[in-house]
């Protein structure tokens, strides 16, 4: 099985309806993890940490769903070449 890593972040939203940022400098970067269920486990101990705070929320990214490597280079790949 090829590795899946999973990024956990978050920080203050601008409206807890809402994905947006009130400041893109303070957020906050749990980690990188192997895999959904260690990530999951850190997203999990920073959301009940924050539990208090209606505005903050923590995120789990699928990075391995950023890039593919059988999938051929797009365009703005490209560019650098």
């Amino acid at each position: 099985m090829s590795q899946r890593l999973h990024l956990v972040f978050g920080g203050e939203l601008v409206d807890p309806q809402r994905t947006e940022f009130r400041d893109t400098n303070d957020i906050h970067y749990v980690g990188i993890f192997p895999n959904y269920e260690q990530a999951y486990s850190a997203w999990k101990a920073e959301a009940q940490r924050t539990v208090d705070s209606a505005h903050t929320r923590y995120f789990i990214a699928h990075l391995h769903r950023l890039r593919d490597e059988e999938t051929p280079a797009g365009p703005t790949e490209e560019l650098g070449n």
